[in-house]
This record gives C-alpha cells, structure tokens and sequence, in this order.
C-alpha cells in the first residue's frame, strides 16, 4: 500500500455539492485585521485535506478535523493543520474539513461582527447554512469509511473533532447520522452547538473541552451536553479550564488549558 508522505486535497462532492450550485462567491485565504489570524473563507466547494501517518506510526484510527470560525471563515491553522500534525507525529490518521461557509465580502470582520450582534441576521443566514454543513460533515465520514481500506484505517475506528463553529458542525453529525455516517467518536472542542439536544440511541463517545472564561461561547453548552450524555447512560468526559478564552486551539498561552490535546491523545488511547 503507497501512502502519500504529502497533504493532498479530496473533494467532498466530486459531481457537485447540493443546495450551493448557484454560490459564485471565491473561496480565499484572508488575514483578520486584528492579530493578522489567517483564514479561509467563502468556501463553496467542499473537500477533506488528507495527512496520513508514517506507516511505521499509523495505529489505524482516524480523525476529520474542523476549524471554527462563526460558520463565516476557518482558521485553518491552530484549529486545523497543526491539530492534524500532532495526531499524525501519534499515528493518528486526520482530515481537514473545509466545510460550506455564510458568504462575505472584503469587509469580512464587519460582517462577521454585525452577524453575531444581530441574532435575527444570524438566525437567517444558519436557517439556510445548517443543511449544508450537517450534510457535508456526514459526507466526510462517508467517504473517510469507503476508503478507508485504502489509507490503512479501521472503519470502526473514525472520528470527528471541531472547535467552535467546527464543534457546532461535530455537534450536528453526532446527534443526525445515519450507519454510514456515524462518527465512532466525537470531540467537540468549545462547540457552538446549535439545534435540539436529543441524545440519540446510537450515541457515541463524547470528548469535551471548554474554558470557563470563554466570552463568546458560554462553557454551559458543554455542560449540557455532558449532563445529557451522562444521563442517557452514554460514554463521555469533560475537562473545563479555568482560562484559556475563545479560540485556543493550538495556540500556547503558558497555561493549563494547553495540554488539553494530550488529554485528548490520552482518552484516544483508551477508548
């Protein structure tokens, strides 16, 4: 089996994604004007970024990784390749998703900020951009299982992680899937989480991380999620950090929160 040394790019939706046919919008890397964070936004065409492990490393298990971003860019750097790097240096196999995104413009910061002040705007651009998002993070799993003979992974063994947003799109595949689409196990990392929390039958294993300091995305919500998981009887564990704010990701802020992933690799292991 040749496994690829390099990332390589694989479409979600080779003949086309539904409900964005019409989307003309460029997909581009910006910088944020504060801090000079750089993103991707306008992403129209969904795909996987593979990075597959040393075959002498590779323990079979698989990770689909997406970055947050208010559902309006991917910070695809800290929340994204970096994570992909530090499973891969563990064997792990992972899969950068870039997900289907609320359109902007040049002023991309304004818009976002208007947006996330204005609940009502909000509300209106997710009605359309919720089915698009849970649809292409079960595509994701789909396609990592088929081919998953092929990149040396088990199909019983495929995840999905998310921060923020990207936890809000982990959220929507761990509570809405279906055989071929069902995660093995789910780590929603600050989740926005939106929608009705109903515990499914079939629900997976539960990895959740929060900073009790987080001033966008109330810690509750994975508390919530804990306390539903923990009720219905279902495999689950939660880590809350007293600092560490929004968006830490990678990032090292010379605090407890930065272990958060070995955490994460040490429950990886045992579950």
């Amino acid at each position: 089996m040749q496994i690829p040394s390099q990332p390589f790019i694989i479409p979600l939706w080779p003949d086309g994604a539904a409900g964005s046919e019409d989307w003309t919008q460029q997909e581009q890397i910006s910088a944020m004007p504060q801090g000079g964070l750089r993103v991707i936004r306008n992403v129209s065409r969904p795909t996987l970024t593979a990075f597959l492990p040393d075959p002498t490393l590779a323990n079979g298990t698989a990770v689909i990784v997406c970055p947050g971003g208010a559902f309006h860019f991917l910070a695809y750097e800290h929340e994204g390749i970096q994570v992909a790097e530090w499973l891969n240096r563990r064997g792990v196999a992972a899969f950068m998703l870039k997900y289907r995104l609320i359109p902007t413009s040049e002023d991309f910061a304004a818009e976002v900020q208007e947006r996330l002040a204005d609940r009502t705007k909000m509300a209106g651009a997710m009605q359309a951009l919720a089915p698009l998002i849970l649809a292409d993070g079960q595509q994701a799993v789909r396609l990592v299982r088929q081919r998953a003979a092929e990149w040396g992974i088990r199909p019983d063994r495929i995840g999905i992680m998310g921060f923020s947003a990207g936890g809000g799109v982990t959220m929507a595949v761990t509570l809405h899937h279906d055989a071929s689409s069902r995660p093995d196990f789910a780590a929603p990392i600050y989740a926005a989480h939106f929608g009705e929390l109903i515990v499914p039958a079939d629900a997976l294993p539960l990895f959740l991380v929060h900073a009790d300091d987080d001033p966008l995305v109330p810690v509750t919500i994975s508390t919530t999620i804990y306390a539903a998981w923990h009720a219905a009887g279902k495999p689950v564990e939660l880590h809350i950090y007293e600092k560490g704010g929004h968006g830490f990701g990678m990032n090292k802020l010379g605090l407890p929160v930065d272990g958060w992933i070995e955490r994460f690799g040490e429950w990886l292991e045992s579950s």
